[in-house]
Protein backbone atom coordinates (compact mmCIF):
# COMPACT_ATOMS: atom_id res chain seq x y z
CA UNK A 1 0.00 0.00 0.00
CA UNK A 2 1.65 3.57 -1.18
CA UNK A 3 2.03 5.81 1.22
CA UNK A 4 1.35 9.62 -0.81
CA UNK A 5 2.30 12.82 -0.06
CA UNK A 6 2.69 16.16 -2.28
CA UNK A 7 5.13 17.97 -2.36
CA UNK A 8 4.44 21.55 -4.28
CA UNK A 9 8.10 23.59 -5.12
CA UNK A 10 6.92 26.97 -5.93
CA UNK A 11 10.45 28.21 -6.82
CA UNK A 12 9.97 25.54 -9.71
CA UNK A 13 6.52 25.60 -10.43
CA UNK A 14 6.63 22.04 -9.75
CA UNK A 15 4.10 19.51 -7.57
CA UNK A 16 6.20 15.81 -7.07
CA UNK A 17 4.04 12.81 -5.71
CA UNK A 18 5.85 10.84 -3.55
CA UNK A 19 5.55 7.26 -1.82
CA UNK A 20 7.48 7.72 0.87
CA UNK A 21 10.64 9.18 0.18
CA UNK A 22 10.73 8.09 -3.67
CA UNK A 23 9.16 11.21 -6.18
CA UNK A 24 7.42 8.81 -8.32
CA UNK A 25 5.74 11.63 -10.41
CA UNK A 26 6.10 15.21 -10.84
CA UNK A 27 4.04 17.55 -12.82
CA UNK A 28 4.15 21.22 -14.00
CA UNK A 29 1.95 23.96 -12.63
CA UNK A 30 0.66 27.13 -12.65
CA UNK A 31 0.71 29.15 -9.27
CA UNK A 32 -0.74 32.31 -7.35
CA UNK A 33 0.55 35.42 -8.83
CA UNK A 34 2.57 38.46 -7.24
CA UNK A 35 -1.11 40.26 -5.39
CA UNK A 36 -2.49 36.48 -4.86
CA UNK A 37 0.60 34.27 -3.90
CA UNK A 38 -0.23 30.48 -3.01
CA UNK A 39 0.83 29.87 0.53
CA UNK A 40 3.49 27.85 1.37
CA UNK A 41 3.26 25.28 4.77
CA UNK A 42 0.98 21.90 5.58
CA UNK A 43 -2.06 21.14 4.40
CA UNK A 44 -4.29 18.13 3.17
CA UNK A 45 -6.60 17.58 0.80
CA UNK A 46 -9.99 17.72 2.20
CA UNK A 47 -12.41 16.66 -0.65
CA UNK A 48 -12.70 16.22 -4.41
CA UNK A 49 -14.70 17.44 -6.88
CA UNK A 50 -15.17 16.29 -10.23
CA UNK A 51 -16.27 18.95 -13.45
CA UNK A 52 -16.43 21.59 -11.17
CA UNK A 53 -17.15 24.52 -13.69
CA UNK A 54 -15.61 27.71 -14.84
CA UNK A 55 -11.83 28.08 -14.15
CA UNK A 56 -10.82 25.06 -12.38
CA UNK A 57 -11.12 22.68 -15.12
CA UNK A 58 -11.94 18.58 -15.03
CA UNK A 59 -11.28 18.41 -11.25
CA UNK A 60 -10.93 20.24 -7.90
CA UNK A 61 -8.93 19.01 -4.76
CA UNK A 62 -10.04 21.03 -2.21
CA UNK A 63 -7.25 22.08 0.67
CA UNK A 64 -7.36 22.36 5.02
CA UNK A 65 -6.52 26.45 4.05
CA UNK A 66 -10.62 27.51 2.91
CA UNK A 67 -10.64 28.74 -0.53
CA UNK A 68 -7.37 27.08 -1.77
CA UNK A 69 -7.10 24.07 -4.23
CA UNK A 70 -5.22 21.72 -6.71
CA UNK A 71 -7.29 21.86 -9.63
CA UNK A 72 -7.51 21.86 -13.39
CA UNK A 73 -7.66 24.55 -15.79
CA UNK A 74 -9.60 25.71 -18.80
CA UNK A 75 -6.44 27.79 -19.82
CA UNK A 76 -3.58 25.54 -20.47
CA UNK A 77 -1.42 28.38 -21.34
CA UNK A 78 -1.13 29.12 -17.86
CA UNK A 79 0.61 26.06 -16.38
CA UNK A 80 4.54 27.41 -15.58
CA UNK A 81 3.21 30.81 -14.73
CA UNK A 82 1.68 32.43 -11.71
CA UNK A 83 -0.89 33.54 -12.80
CA UNK A 84 -3.67 31.99 -10.45
CA UNK A 85 -5.92 33.59 -7.50
CA UNK A 86 -3.35 31.03 -5.28
CA UNK A 87 -4.41 27.66 -6.23
CA UNK A 88 -2.26 25.15 -7.69
CA UNK A 89 -3.32 24.84 -11.53
CA UNK A 90 -2.86 21.50 -13.27
CA UNK A 91 -3.54 20.56 -16.77
CA UNK A 92 -6.82 18.53 -17.11
CA UNK A 93 -5.27 15.18 -17.42
CA UNK A 94 -2.70 15.74 -14.73
CA UNK A 95 -4.72 16.60 -12.13
CA UNK A 96 -7.43 13.33 -13.11
CA UNK A 97 -4.40 11.12 -12.83
CA UNK A 98 -3.24 12.50 -10.07
CA UNK A 99 -6.57 12.70 -8.09
CA UNK A 100 -7.05 8.45 -9.17
CA UNK A 101 -3.76 8.24 -6.68
CA UNK A 102 -3.61 10.63 -4.08
CA UNK A 103 -7.12 9.73 -1.05
CA UNK A 104 -8.69 12.42 0.87
CA UNK A 105 -6.52 13.26 3.86
CA UNK A 106 -3.06 13.04 1.84
CA UNK A 107 -0.75 15.69 3.21
CA UNK A 108 0.30 18.78 1.07
CA UNK A 109 3.71 20.28 1.57
CA UNK A 110 4.05 23.74 0.00
CA UNK A 111 7.29 25.39 0.09
CA UNK A 112 8.47 28.53 -1.26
Amino acid sequence: MPSYRIIVDLSDRKLHLLDGSIVVHSYPVGIGKMVTRTPSGEFTIINKQPNPGGPFGALWMGLSKPHYGIHGTNDPSSIGREVSHGCIRMYNADVIALSQLVPIRTRVTIRP
